[in-house]
């Protein structure tokens, strides 16, 4: 089997899907490499597939630490809006050759994902808005 250039990938990939930025592409790798650290350090450095709930659990730690509390304004100029776009990301990579897959995995493991504010802006949010959005409103 040839292996893959990943540019010429991200190239054919664009070509049949421009939602998502190439920026966007090249995250997602950095991020899955981040995950799977982090995952071998929890299995004794024993490397294993990573979980559809792992990766976003990945990526939102990755960009919370690349971007801060720009994140969601960064995903936002990449075309991505919600956990599903990750998966969108993954399996356009997956088809592709990038990424391998198990029979287990499906789309549907981005679809049960976090809310964007609550992942990448409420991290940021000052101490007494966080205790105003807690509060419930009173009839």
């Amino acid at each position: 089997m040839q292996e893959v250039n990943f540019d010429e990938a991200l190239d054919q990939i664009l070509a049949a899907d421009n939602r998502f930025h190439r920026d966007a592409y090249l995250f997602m790798r950095e991020a899955l490499d981040f995950t799977q650290k982090i995952v071998g350090r929890e299995n004794l450095g024993k490397v294993r597939h990573v979980t559809g709930q792992e990766l976003l659990d990945g990526l939102r730690q990755y960009a919370l630490q690349q971007f801060g509390p720009m994140a969601a304004t960064v995903f936002e100029e990449w075309g991505i809006r919600n956990c599903q776009n990750f998966g969108e990301i993954v399996f356009n990579m997956v088809e592709i050759g990038l990424l391998a897959r198990t029979e287990k995995d499906t789309r549907d493991d981005f679809q049960n994902g976090y809310d964007f504010t609550d992942a990448f802006r409420k991290p940021f949010w000052p101490q007494e808005k966080l205790k105003t959005e807690t509060k419930p409103v009173a009839s």
